[in-house]
Parts: C-alpha cells; sequence; structure tokens
C-alpha cells in the first residue's frame, strides 16, 4: 500500500516509523523540512512548494492535524494519526476537548487513574503522538487522548468517555469559521452509542451542543444538577457526596476547580474509587506555561501563562488573583476578539503591555477602555524589564497573552521559556 504522509513534523514524524513498521510503502509529502524533523536516511521524499499538489495516486494520505482535509486531493483515502489509533486501540478511551484545559484536564485524569493503580496512557494533543505508544497499549489499560479541533476534524469513531470544557473562538486562521470549528470538536461525540458517556460544560452552549449530537449518556459537571461532580463549601461533591477537600487541588484559579471536576467526573464515569481522588489531585502539580510561579521580585510574583492563547484563558487567569496586577497580552493573530480581555482589564484593575502582531489592536482598546497600558515591540527581556518597572510591590506579572506565538516566537513554550529566562535574569 502507498502511503503519503502529508506535513512532517514531530507526528510525522511518528507516522513515518509507526507505517514503515508495517512494511507499507511511504513516502514523506512536504513543503519544506525543519531542521529538527529531517528527514529519514533513504526514505521516499516528495519536498517542494508544490508537494502538497502530488498526493494523487496515493492509496492513504496521513495528513497532519492543522492541514485543512478539504485541502487534500487524491483517489486514496484521506486518514490521520487520530483516525488510525482509534480504529486499532484495544483499551478504553476517555478523550478530552475544548478551546482551553484540555492539557491539565487530561493530566488530572491520568493522575487520578493511576492513584487508583491503573496503567495509563496520555496521548494525543499534550505532545505524544498516539500511534508511538499503540504497540504497547494492553486491553487492560486506559488512555487519555488530549484532542484538538484538528486531531477531531474528520474523526470517525469517537471516545468512549467524551469531555467537552468549555468552547469558545479558536484557529480562525485555520477554520473558516466557528460552525466548522465546533462541528470539528462535535465528531468526539458524534459517533458514540448508548454505552458511552459524555461529560460537559453545564453553563458553555456550544459544549452542549456537541453533547446532545451523540446517543451517550450525558453528564454535566460544576454543577449541582449534573449527575457529575461539583464544588461546595471549599469540597468536591460527587453523586454519592463529598469526595474530598479543594484544597488536595495543586492549582490555582476556579477555572482549574473547573477542569479538575471535569477530571474527576470523567475518571469516576472510568469506574475509579471515590477514595483515590485526593491523591490524585495532589499527585499533580501542573503542567509547564500554565500559570506557572516562576519566582518573586521586588515584592513582585511573576507567573508565566504562556498557554493561554485566547481571550477566555487570560481573564481566567486574570480572574485567578486579586489586585492592581500587570498582564502581557499579545502575540500572533487567530482573529480573537479581545474587547471582553480588555473590559476584563478595566474591572479588576490591571495594566497591559502589549506585545506582538496584536498588541496595536490591545492597545487602541486599552485606550477606548480607559486601561493603562503600554506598548513594547522588543524581545521577552525588554517585556520583562517594562512589565518589572510598572508592577506595583505586592502585585503580579502575568504572562497570559491571549494570542498565539508564531509572530515571534517557535511556540507557546519558547515563549514561556524565553520569559522564564528574563525574569530568572531580574
Amino acid at each position: 500500500m502507498k502511503v503519503a504522509i502529508a506535513g512532517y513534523g514531530a507526528e510525522g514524524q511518528s507516522s513515518y516509523r509507526y507505517f514503515t513498521n508495517r512494511g507499507e510503502d511511504v513516502t514523506i509529502v512536504t513543503t519544506k523540512v525543519s531542521p529538527d524533523y529531517p528527514v529519514p536516511d533513504g526514505a521516499q521524499a516528495i519536498v517542494a512548494d508544490d508537494a502538497f499538489a502530488q498526493l494523487e495516486d496515493f492509496d492513504v494520505v496521513v495528513r497532519t492535524p492543522p492541514m485543512r482535509p478539504d485541502s487534500i486531493h487524491t483517489r486514496g483515502k484521506v486518514w490521520t494519526q487520530a483516525n488510525e489509533f482509534m480504529a486499532l486501540c484495544p483499551a478504553p478511551v476517555i478523550g478530552v476537548t475544548g478551546t482551553k484545559g484540555k492539557g491539565t484536564t487530561c493530566s488530572l485524569i491520568a493522575a487520578i487513574l493511576r492513584a487508583s493503580g491503573q496503567r495509563v496512557h496520555l496521548v494525543g494533543n499534550i505532545g505524544v503522538p498516539p500511534l508511538d505508544l499503540l504497540p504497547s497499549i494492553q486491553p487492560s489499560d486506559v488512555v487519555v487522548f488530549e484532542m484538538s479541533s484538528f486531531q477531531l476534524w474528520d474523526l470517525q469513531k469517537s471516545p468512549q468517555i467524551a469531555v467537552v470544557l468549555m468552547i469558545e473562538p479558536d484557529h480562525l486562521d485555520i477554520h473558516r469559521d466557528m460552525d466548522e470549528y465546533v462541528g470539528a470538536k462535535a465528531n468526539i461525540a458524534r459517533f458514540q452509542s448508548e454505552r458511552d458517556t459524555v461529560i460537559y460544560h453545564p453553563t458553555n452552549a456550544l459544549s452542549q451542543q456537541i453533547a446532545e449530537l451523540g446517543s451517550g449518556r450525558r453528564v454535566r459537571y460544576a454543577n449541582a444538577d449534573g449527575g457529575g461532580v461539583y464544588v461546595r463549601e471549599a469540597e468536591f461533591i460527587g453523586p454519592n457526596g463529598v469526595i474530598c477537600s479543594v484544597d488536595a487541588l495543586q492549582l490555582p484559579g476556579a477555572h482549574n476547580q473547573d477542569n479538575a471536576c471535569a477530571a474527576i467526573t470523567a475518571a469516576l464515569a472510568a469506574g475509579v474509587d471515590p477514595a483515590f481522588v485526593e491523591a490524585g489531585l495532589r499527585a499533580f502539580a501542573g503542567l509547564p506555561h500554565r500559570l506557572k510561579y516562576v519566582r518573586t521580585v521586588n515584592d513582585v510574583e511573576y507567573f508565566d501563562d504562556s498557554i493561554a492563547t485566547t481571550p477566555g484563558s487570560a481573564i481566567a487567569a486574570l480572574r485567578s488573583f486579586p489586585g492592581r496586577n500587570v498582564i502581557i497580552l499579545g502575540g500572533s493573530d487567530k482573529g480573537a476578539d479581545y474587547m471582553e480581555i480588555i473590559a476584563t482589564c478595566k474591572a479588576v484593575g490591571a495594566s497591559v503591555i502589549a506585545i506582538g502582531q496584536t498588541g496595536e489592536r490591545i492597545e487602541q482598546l486599552c485606550v477606548q477602555y480607559g486601561v493603562p497600558c503600554e506598548r513594547e515591540q522588543g524581545g521577552m527581556l525588554m517585556v520583562v524589564s517594562r512589565a518589572a518597572r510598572m508592577a506595583q510591590p505586592g502585585s503580579r506579572v502575568l504572562l497570559s497573552p491571549a494570542s498565539a506565538s508564531f509572530d515571534q516566537y517557535k511556540s507557546y513554550s519558547d515563549r514561556g521559556e524565553q520569559f522564564i529566562t528574563a525574569v530568572e535574569g531580574l
């Protein structure tokens, strides 16, 4: 079988290994080769500006996640790692999607399952290509799969337990509109049977819309009447009563309490005894670049929240801490509306440092709303230096940009690491 690997990054590299090891006739097809992902010696490859126009004669085209399925023209089948994995995985899968909070929720689910003694595989958008682990997965294991809209776009089989977090506008630089974005995410529940479960946010209409598309049992989390886990008087409450104190959660912010409610609900749906939840929550101290404390300098706390690439996630970060804080906003444009985050800055008394491609628009909105704002067009050392001058003792500086990173940085993690380095140099 002739297989084309369309796009060659981390997942493309993984797909090449998988299909080559299976004995297929594999060709790498890409418009350019990154130094981080060189073409293996002896591999068949088409590297050209028009490479993706040369897919017609392949039996299977395995697309890289951000590639639009309708942009691929072939007589063969358009396929993905996610489809291959879901078709062949012998273990039950807990899939998690949403605009933000997916990685944290997946990690919390995995931590709770592991605390119960379960063998768990954490794959997907969180950074581990699923086909890398497929050969080692046993039927008695559990898979926790972080699923982005790009992975769900043409998915043909839904996970047995689907978790749908808050949905807000995102990736509109690739998706045509919100209908397409939500429609892609909806595949996490669309193909569920009555034996399956979908867990969704109680107040987010788009999350509910997705949950109603499939036949799975519907459970709302963070809501006393939803059948899932919620918070009451600083305790996590499940269907059978108190589970543990909220203090067991090692992550700040009301949004992370919501994420924990979703994670605990999913773990209980997978059969975990509530007695193991507290140990699981305590075992997870957070992922890099997700509202992570860096250090305190001159009585100012610095937090790296570079993963916050949407206004909603930046709003959640701002609302996690009281006081007149400084927030660093801006980056590359994904088509987001920044009015709500600037209105929130006004409401909580935050000051703004506007950076990157979207910084000009952010600065204009700050002027409109009367929010203190300084525009910084230099690198992260300049940004952090300016933040240190603006911040008052007892306040915080948040790198929570509400924008993607690709105008100035390789990735959100590169942006976060440069922020950490700059703060450590103060």
